[in-house]
């Protein structure tokens, strides 16, 4: 199953998709395998026991696993806390997806299990591919042990791929203060074919990923830079 439109899709469409989709597409021991071990909390229902440190730290720097590619891209923002506000404030309102052939929903709430589509226009029909959101974080003086790193604070979040999605993985979006008074955007993504379009054409999916991360950052650094100047 495979959600495609020939236009624009609209929030109608959108949420027919959502209803239809079902459950996460990937087995529930990889669920949060692209948080740190301070990302995903073992309290949510929504979650699955933090991960040993070495696991996300050995995926951080680029090692695949059981079949899962990474791919990470990260763009400095600037510096200062008010920069990291307003990278905060831009992923909340997913300014890291304005782009003419990718968009999700200005008003889907970031919230531990809300769903969402990203909305992708591929040659001549849209893709409409659904995720859910696994976990939230929003940390002040973190001390992150995996990566022998202390960050003055970020705020990330994670949404796995739902049945109907091309892919089968998820996918980790944040902003970070660092101890350098350094602000930085960071996409860190697992994923593998979850259907036959994407498993013929993975090379071409690939190259969309690698695509994608860096229109995001442009547009994300784009409109940080925009709300400094405003």
């Amino acid at each position: 199953m495979v959600f495609l439109c020939w236009n624009r899709p609209s929030p109608h469409q959108q949420s027919a998709c959502l209803k239809q989709a079902g459950d996460f597409n990937y087995d529930s021991k990889y669920r949060c395998l692209t948080s740190s071990p301070s990302d995903c909390n073992p309290n949510s229902a929504s979650s699955a026991p933090p991960l040993q440190s070495s696991s996300f730290s050995e995926l951080r720097h680029g090692s695949n696993r059981d079949g899962f590619v990474v791919n990470r891209a990260r763009v400095l923002l600037g510096s200062g806390l008010q920069t990291y506000q307003q990278g905060k404030r831009a992923l909340q309102a997913w300014k890291h997806f304005g782009l003419d052939w990718a968009f999700v929903d200005p008003s889907s709430p970031v919230g531990v299990g809300e769903r969402f589509c990203v909305c992708v226009k591929e040659l001549v029909p849209w893709a409409v591919l659904p995720l859910q959101i696994v976990y939230v974080n929003d940390h002040d003086a973190v001390k992150d042990g995996s990566l022998k790193r202390s960050l003055k604070a970020s705020f990330a979040f994670g949404s796995g791929t739902l049945r109907g999605h091309l892919l089968a993985g998820e996918e980790r979006f944040s902003v970070e203060l660092d101890e350098d008074n350094k602000v930085w955007y960071e996409i860190f993504s697992i994923s593998k074919p979850a259907h036959l379009l994407s498993f013929v054409g993975y090379p071409y999916v690939r190259f969309r990923q690698k695509y994608f991360a860096q229109q995001s950052m442009d547009a994300l650094v784009r409109h940080v830079h925009s709300q400094e100047r405003a």
